[in-house]
């Protein structure tokens, strides 16, 4: 089989159009046949890389098809706004910019002293096109896995692209992993070549080189290694390029995204150009104001996501599908952050909660060092009241002067913390929760929630233009069907999904039903709205099933509260572990004069622990009495990945946690 074919387990007729996927990996998962997909096809003679037609004009938002048993929603489908691609991948991308819109600035980089310089199509496809053919000078041939290990830059992006120009399988591996989870990532995707950051990862990488024979090439961006590859390249002809990218199609696999890893050893999901297409031309194709900007300030975005995980890599693919200019932030220090964000002012973001949460409670705690931490708390219930409005019903007169008096005292200052021009939000990794979005909805910054996984390329499901619904994570994408199984499990189908796991001997058959992990329900206009993780379900010794994210994710957003996590299986009645966010720390200590009490004894702070209870008292308000929080500790030290506690995409390592904190955990049941 040609390495540019596309990936076909055996006994399995294709890949493509199946729901599929989780957060992380898992064994054991289910597969529910319930026929095909319904045919769709692209218009006769469409460009590869074309979606010029579907960008002109918003397109009409198509209603969900429901599907009711029993009364209730337990099936919702959006038809696809796009057709599938019949031939092109990824790597025409640049090209086809370069040959549509030669001048148009696609990207732009930030020099040494911090001022950023657009790079136009014809400029960027010209760098593809020159490390391509340097990958191809070091021996590189079609199908080689290519790993790619740094923080979110433009030669993560450029290489990236180079490396499916030139037919190759990229493979991300987060900045932060561990030489182990390297050596694992590189050994079973069989690289042959990696590319790191600097100096720190590429010992990293060195260390491990004895295990890994087949690992042929170690570069590193900070030493000159694009540049050198681009030497190298020199005698390589250019249609060699174009002919490697001929050679593949939509069904040939893309990169290999290995999962984080919370239930065991991580998985590498096969990701086909196919996946990414379906995916990115139907968010841009749904998102028009979004990726198509109908101020006068033309649509951008500054990444600061890493590329290693699919949220930032399929916003970055789609950035450049619709030629929506792409700065990139390797640093996500506050102070480093918000400068980026102040030179390059975007108009759109895509964030984890827990920056929409930063954002928020450094704002606040400003306010409370001014002394005007009321005013401030006024101006966010207005805020709220207003957003909880976008759901149909209009702002009586005096609300909205409240908002017109509050906007430049506060709002415009959140705004500005993002670079002044944000309009909108992509929100996905773990749920936002309704305060916030009602928030930043009053603040006057539209917030697009989505339920994304590895193995769906991104977002599956996201909040439709126009008609918001907060708390939920929106209406399937288009071209994605969501089921609801009889115990609560979230099912997913589209053609943005996984062809399977790599070495695993096993596909997923076209048209079929994924079971994904994750408990959730569809409302009566059905919007589906997550609960839980299925594996994550507690069962006390009385017999009551609890959902430990919606209070975990509640007292996440406390300006104290770290990490969080619920414990009570097989337990007479539920309680948390508690860490704290060590800036909101600073402030709690400054405010209550606290500062030189060691953090051992402040954990057990009577002050401190009233302050958590308030948090505990609210959350507990989101559930019954059997679900509440009876009891929680305060840990010293936070959960990090570092610890063996966190994985790469921050999600808990729950029984490496119970593990580690397991005599805290008794005494919370002793007294």
């Amino acid at each position: 089989m040609h390495p540019c074919a596309s990936f076909v387990a055996p006994g399995w007729d294709g890949p493509g159009g199946p729901g599929s996927g989780k957060r992380g990996a898992g064994a054991g998962r289910t597969v529910l046949p319930l026929g095909r997909l319904p045919a769709v096809t692209a218009e006769p003679g469409r460009g590869a890389c074309t979606v010029e037609a579907e960008q002109q004009q918003p397109p009409q938002l198509v209603e969900p098809v429901k599907t009711l048993i029993d009364g209730v929603v337990r099936q919702v489908e959006v038809p696809a706004l796009v057709g599938p691609s019949a031939h092109g991948t990824l790597g025409d991308i640049p090209f086809d910019n370069a040959l549509q819109a030669p001048h148009e600035p696609v990207l732009a980089r930030k020099d040494r002293d911090g001022v950023w310089h657009d790079v136009s199509a014809a400029a960027f496809a010209a760098e593809v096109l020159a490390v391509a053919k340097g990958l191809i000078a070091e021996g590189l041939r079609p199908g080689d896995r290519l790993a790619i290990m740094a923080r979110t830059t433009y030669e993560w992006t450029l290489l990236d692209f180079a490396g499916w120009a030139a037919g190759l399988v990229t493979v991300p591996i987060y900045p932060t992993s561990s030489a182990h989870q390297a050596r694992w990532i590189i050994e079973d995707s069989g690289a042959v070549a990696c590319a790191v950051e600097d100096t720190a990862q590429a010992r990293v990488i060195s260390g491990e080189r004895v295990a890994l024979p087949g690992l042929a090439h170690l570069w590193e961006f900070d030493t000159g290694a694009l540049a050198r590859l681009v030497k190298a390249g020199e005698r390589i002809p250019d249609a060699l390029v174009h002919e490697r990218r001929e050679r593949c199609a939509p069904d040939s696999v893309a990169t290999l995204i290995y999962t984080s890893g919370t239930t065991g050893r991580p998985k590498g999901c096969v990701l086909t150009h196919g996946n990414f297409l379906a995916e990115a031309d139907n968010s841009v194709a749904l998102l028009h104001p979004v990726f198509r900007s109908v101020s006068k300030d033309p649509a951008s975005t500054l990444l600061f996501l890493p590329l290693s995980h699919v949220f930032g890599r399929t916003v970055a693919i789609g950035c450049l599908r619709a030629r929506v200019k792409l700065g990139h932030a390797p640093s996500i220090r506050t102070d480093d952050l918000l400068a980026d964000l102040a030179g390059f002012r975007p108009t759109f973001l895509l964030a984890i909660p827990y920056v929409l949460e930063k954002v928020y409670n450094t704002a606040r705690a400003t306010a409370e060092k001014m002394g005007r931490a009321a005013s401030f708390d006024r101006a966010a219930r207005i805020a709220r009241s207003y957003g909880e409005l976008v759901e149909g019903r209009s702002p009586g007169l005096g609300l909205r002067a409240a908002r017109a008096l509050y906007d430049p005292l506060v709002y415009r200052r959140i705004r500005a913390a993002l670079g002044g021009r944000v309009r909108y939000v992509l929100s996905g990794g773990s749920p936002l929760g309704r305060r916030l979005a009602a928030f930043y909805t009053g603040a006057g910054i539209e917030v697009f929630e989505g339920y994304g996984l590895t193995e769906t390329t991104g977002a599956s499901t996201v909040t439709p233009p126009l008609r918001p619904r907060l708390g939920t994570v929106g209406w399937p994408l288009p071209g994605t069907a969501v089921r609801i199984a009889d115990d609560g499990e979230v099912l997913l189908r589209g053609r943005h999904v996984f062809a399977g796991y790599w070495n695993s001997g096993a596909g997923l058959p076209q048209g079929s039903w994924f079971a994904t992990g994750d408990i959730g329900e569809l409302d009566v206009d059905g919007y589906l709205s997550i609960t839980g993780r299925k594996k994550d379900i507690i069962i006390t010794s009385g017999g009551k099933n609890v959902a430990p994210a919606p209070l975990e994710d509640w007292l996440r957003a406390h300006p104290l509260v770290g990490q969080c996590m619920v414990v009570g299986d097989n337990r007479p009645y539920v309680t948390a572990l508690i860490t704290l966010e060590p800036e909101g720390l600073v402030h709690w200590r400054q405010m209550h004069k606290k500062q030189r009490m060691p953090l051992t004894e402040l954990v057990h702070d009577d002050d401190l622990r009233a302050e958590l209870q308030k948090a505990v008292d609210e959350a507990n308000k989101l559930v019954s009495r059997a679900e509440s929080i009876r009891r929680f500790a305060v840990l010293p030290a936070d959960f990090t990945e570092e610890r063996g506690h966190l994985t790469p995409s921050m999600k808990l390592k729950r029984s490496a946690v119970a593990r580690d904190h397991e005599r805290e955990i008794e005494e919370l049941y002793r007294r």
